[in-house]
Formats: structure tokens, C-alpha cells, sequence
């Protein structure tokens, strides 16, 4: 199975390349960055005056006599300095999280808006946790980064080469000292940049496969629990926490190491500057407070190497999740529209095959020469054992997925040629897990589109009969939904689909054995709803009750991906062939319950 994580594809990122795909992001925002860059520049300009400041007190305290009037005046302007400071923070901080918030809202609306019109195999493929995973928790990670990383980044550099400036005017021997431990600096820097990165990506990957693990076991609850599979359920959902759990001390641990040796390299400056600063003092070519002032420089100039050290930290977490979230922008559906694709004004609803072929993998063919004609407002069902392609059939109608040979027309136009939007939008589906989304009866049937309106919606459930079970609840087509439906029994959602698919008035309407699992009663109020549904439009009905059946135009029985018989009921029974075998067994186990 094709596993995001460990898609070859995430290997092939830069880091050139990722950093300029996200600065497109804020490309529409370049306006607000810059003037957020020009308020952190201002900011930046009043902090470093703070240290010098600081060293002028000094001198006037330790001078022969203490000049009131003039420390007042540099208290003052200290005092100014770190208030205009914050200010100039608040406003910069303020835009860059708006700014922050709108570039990801559209980033969370690319993604989603390109896994809307992925290939359905890609999600039968792909754990439904690491999509949601990619869509939440990764760009919240990118969030991060730009409202904290790429304005502070400039920011840091900006002070670097400030404090550097400052410290150059006050002592440019001391400074040339300094950049003693510059190398190791970026030695150290280099190697947490390599480690960090591939423990982030670890760290993505495993959360990526807990979520996973999570969403697929909460969905299937009821089959853990009835086999009493809690246990082992929860010794294999230990060892994908302990996996993350590992990686994220491994990520700890080149942070952890990479911080205190940054510290230890500062401890080492501060004694080199000290030793000779202090000597500088006692000759007399520096004073008390250019010393102080050089030092508080000093820290400050680790400081943003330390801020940068983090921020790299938020920068690699931030690389690794854009890495997943690339990975599914850079996934293309299979089936696309050409170039030329025309749009359906009206369908009649005539089906063909001809001469199809069709494999989900190479040279596995699921259908074989496939060939058959259904007629506008003619009902057809397929039948065959398990296997057989009755529903690769339905799903090749509606390009799921392409044939590899052969043609499928609608209305005598290969559907290659058609837009996939048009082509689906005459179609109806009514399958037998049918999905209901949070929301109430009416948002179901509707879909929530606005050119639906409730005298249609009432009269398409009166059509089917779910009229009758739908105006006894308390709130009647205002009644809640829960997660997939589950507070309605199967009949119920079944009902309720056709109504959905009939009232968004198609031409062809399919079944995907929609009364497998439908109590007697019900399939009896589902079998006149078909009957009336006939009526309408071109119907495909997929079904191994055959007394279901029994009343379509045309049968077709598949075997092994091949046509065996072609015909209605009662002459493929007269035949005596495949249909008749899998009807008289059928009749035995009737007779057997």
C-alpha cells in the first residue's frame, strides 16, 4: 500500500525549494510583512541602544563626580528606549499574526480544495488520519513559522549585525577577540541542522502513522471490541506511541545538546572579553562602562544565536510538515479532463460498452472485453458471484478510474470526452453503506445547495417512502444527524439516500447493492421506491438478491470480467444457464431458512 510517509517523493525536497514555495504563500501579503519588517527595524534600533546607555550611567556614576542632571537624562532616555520598544513590538506582533492566520486559512483551503478532486483509489490508499493529520496538525506547524520564525529571523540577523556594529564602535580589538568562537559557532550550527532535520521528519512521520492508527481503530470499535481484540489493540497502539515517543527524545536530545554547547561558547567569550577587557580597564584605554557595555553586547549577541537555534528548531518542524503537505499538492489524480472536455446540457441516459478492459493493476484484468448496450430509461442489472466486476462496471461509468482499452458512451459520446463535473452531475448514486454527514435530514438531502427547495425535497421523500418515517420524528426534516448517521437504522439512511439522489434529478441512476442489508419490511418500501424510480431515468443495479431483480429489462451475469448471458428474467431461467444455476441456488437457501 502507498504510504505518504514514506513517499520517495519527500526526499526529493530542497530546502531552497520548500522556503520558496511558502514565501508564495505570503506573497499576497508582502505589503504587511514589509511593514512589519519596518516596525521590528525601529524596534530593533531602540534595543540596542539599551547597552549603551546603560555603559554611559555607568561612567558618569564612577566618575570623580556624579553629574545628576546627566543621568536623569540617560535614565530618561533608557526608560524611552525600552517603552517605544515594546510598543513597536505589540503593533508588529498583532499584524504578523493576522498575517500569520490568513496565509494558513488559505493554505488549509488549497489542501482540502485539491484532496476534493483527488481519484477515489488515492483514498482508498491513503489512512484518512494522516489526510487529516496533513490538513490540521502540519499547518498549524507552518503557522508557527510564519508568525514566529520568518519576521524573527531578520529580526535576529538585523540585532546580530547591530551588536556587531555597536561592538566594533566601542572596541574593535575586543570584537576581533570575539570572533575567536565564530567557527564554532557555525560548526555546531551546521551539525544541529543535519540532525535536526531528520529527527523532525521522524517525529512528523510517527505522529502521522499514530494518527492513522487512531482514526482507522475509532472507526472500527465495534468489530475490536467483539472480537475482544482490546488488548492486543492496545499493545499495538503502545508500540506507535513509544515510536513517537522515542523520536520526539531523540529530537530533545540534539536540541538539548546543541543549546548548552551554544552556552558553554558564550561562558567562553564572556571570559576572553573579561580577561582582556579587564586589562584594557586598569591601562586605561577603555572605561568601566564601555566594559559593561561591551559585555551586555555580548549576551545579547548570543542571545538571537540562541533565538535563531529555536527558531531553526520551529523552521526544520515546519520544513518537515511542508515536505507531507507538498507530498499531497503534488499528488495528480489519474483521471483528468482533456483539454478539449465538453460540458452536457441534457443527458437521454443511453449506456455502452464497448470492447472495455479494465485492470486496477497491470495486466490483472478485472473486466475482459466487455461489451453491452443499455437503452435511455432502461433498467439493467448485473449480477455474478464476488469478483465478478459488477461494481468496477459502475465505477468506470462515473471515471472513478480510466479503462485501459476500450469505449464507454454516454449518449454515443465517449465520456473521455466529457467533463467529469458534467458527466457526474447526471448521475445518481445509491450505495449500500450510505454516508450521512453531521448536520439534519434536510442538510443530507439537500447537500446544503441553495437551488433545492423544501417543497422539492418533501415531495422526492414522499416518492420513496421516507416521507412516512421522517415526518413521525420530533423535529421532522430539522432532525439531527450524527456521525455518519448512526443514530438511524440502515433502512432508514437507505431511504433517505434515494430521496438525496432523487432530488437532484439525474438521468442515470445507479445501485451498489442497496438492499443487502435492509430488514423485510423496509426492502419492501425500498422495492416500490425502485419501481417508481425506474420510471425516471436509466437505472444500474447492482444486486445478489435476484428477487430484486426480477422486474429490471435486462440482466447481464458476469463471470471472471466476461459477459456469460444477457436477457430478462424469466429467458435467462429458460436457458438453463449460469443465471438459472445462481437462482435455483438462491431459491435453496430460501427454502433451507
Amino acid at each position: 500500500m502507498f504510504d505518504i510517509d514514506t513517499d520517495t517523493r519527500l526526499n526529493e525536497y530542497k530546502d531552497l525549494e520548500i522556503i520558496g514555495r511558502l514565501l508564495k504563500y505570503a506573497k499576497p501579503y508582502i505589503g504587511a510583512l514589509l511593514f512589519t519588517l519596518f516596525l521590528m527595524l525601529i524596534s530593533v534600533g531602540f534595543a540596542l541602544l539599551e547597552p549603551f546607555i546603560i555603559g554611559r550611567a555607568i561612567d558618569v556614576v564612577a566618575g570623580d563626580s556624579i553629574e545628576y542632571q546627566q543621568l536623569i537624562i540617560y535614565l530618561s532616555v533608557f526608560v524611552g528606549a525600552i517603552a517605544m520598544s515594546a510598543v513597536f513590538n505589540y503593533f508588529q506582533t498583532i499584524i504578523l499574526q493576522k498575517t500569520g492566520q490568513s496565509i494558513i486559512y488559505n493554505i488549509r483551503e488549497e489542501i482540502f480544495t485539491h484532496l476534493e478532486y483527488q481519484d477515489i483509489d488515492y483514498f482508498n490508499q491513503v489512512p484518512t488520519g494522516k489526510l487529516v493529520t496533513r490538513v490540521t496538525n502540519d499547518t498549524n506547524t507552518l503557522n508557527e513559522m510564519y508568525t514566529s520564525v520568518i519576521v524573527s529571523v531578520f529580526r535576529n540577523l538585523f540585532m546580530l549585525i547591530g551588536i556587531l556594529v555597536a561592538m566594533f564602535i566601542l572596541n574593535a580589538e575586543l570584537t576581533l577577540l570575539v570572533f575567536i568562537v565564530v567557527p564554532f559557532i557555525v560548526f555546531f550550527s551546521f551539525l544541529f541542522r543535519r540532525f535536526s532535520r531528520k529527527a523532525y521528519r521522524l517525529v512528523r512521520t510517527n505522529m502521522s502513522r499514530l494518527n492513522g492508527f487512531v482514526a482507522e481503530h475509532l472507526s472500527g470499535m465495534k468489530i475490536v471490541q467483539i472480537f475482544n481484540q482490546e488488548e492486543e489493540k492496545n499493545k499495538a497502539f503502545d508500540y506507535q506511541n513509544t515510536r513517537l515517543k522515542k523520536s520526539f527524545m531523540k529530537q530533545l536530545l540534539v536540541f538539548a545538546i546543541y543549546r548548552p554547547t551554544m552556552y558553554m561558547l558564550y561562558m567562553i567569550a564572556t571570559i576572553i572579553i573579561f580577561y582582556f577587557g579587564g586589562q584594557s580597564v586598569l591601562a586605561g584605554i577603555i572605561t568601566v562602562g564601555t566594559l559593561i557595555a561591551f559585555h551586555s553586547y555580548l549576551g545579547r549577541f548570543f542571545e538571537p544565536i540562541q533565538q535563531l537555534a529555536e527558531q531553526f528548531n520551529i523552521l526544520q518542524s515546519a520544513f518537515a510538515s511542508s515536505e507531507r503537505i507538498f507530498a499531497i499538492l503534488d499528488s495528480h489524480p489519474k483521471v483528468n479532463d482533456a483539454p478539449d472536455a465538453i460540458e452536457l446540457e441534457d443527458v437521454k441516459g443511453e449506456i455502452e460498452f464497448r470492447n472495455v478492459w479494465f485492470a486496477y493493476k497491470e495486466d490483472e484484468w478485472v473486466l475482459r472485453d466487455v461489451s453491452f448496450k443499455v437503452k435511455a430509461k432502461e433498467s439493467v442489472a448485473l449480477v455474478g458471484a464476488t469478483g465478478a466486476g459488477k461494481t468496477t462496471i459502475l465505477a468506470l461509468l462515473t471515471r472513478n478510474f480510466d479503462i485501459q482499452k476500450g469505449q464507454i458512451l454516454l449518449d454515443g459520446i465517449d465520456i473521455k470526452e466529457i467533463k467529469t463535473s458534467s458527466l457526474r452531475s447526471f448521475i445518481g448514486q445509491m450505495l449500500q453503506d450510505v454516508f450521512m454527514f453531521s448536520g439534519t435530514i434536510a442538510s443530507n438531502i439537500k447537500l446544503r445547495s441553495n437551488d433545492i427547495s423544501d417543497e422539492e425535497m418533501i415531495e422526492s421523500c414522499k416518492y420513496v417512502n421516507a416521507h412516512r418515517f421522517i415526518e413521525k420524528l420530533p423535529g421532522q426534516y430539522d432532525e439531527r444527524v450524527r456521525e455518519r448517521g448512526n443514530n438511524y437504522s440502515a433502512g432508514q439512511r437507505q431511504l433517505i439516500s434515494f430521496a438525496r439522489t432523487l432530488v437532484h434529478k439525474p438521468r442515470i441512476m445507479i445501485l451498489d447493492e442497496a438492499t443487502s442489508n435492509i430488514d423485510t419490511e423496509t426492502e419492501q418500501l425500498i422495492q416500490e421506491s425502485l419501481k417508481k424510480m425506474m420510471n425516471i431515468g436509466t437505472m444500474l443495479i447492482v444486486a445478489h438478491r435476484l428477487s430484486t431483480i426480477q422486474h429490471v429489462d435486462q440482466i447481464i451475469v458476469l463471470h471472471n470480467g466476461k459477459i456469460l448471458e444477457k436477457g430478462n428474467h424469466q429467458a435467462l431461467l429458460k436457458k438453463k444457464g449460469h443465471y438459472y444455476h445462481l437462482y435455483e441456488l438462491q431459491y435453496q437457501d430460501q427454502k433451507v431458512h
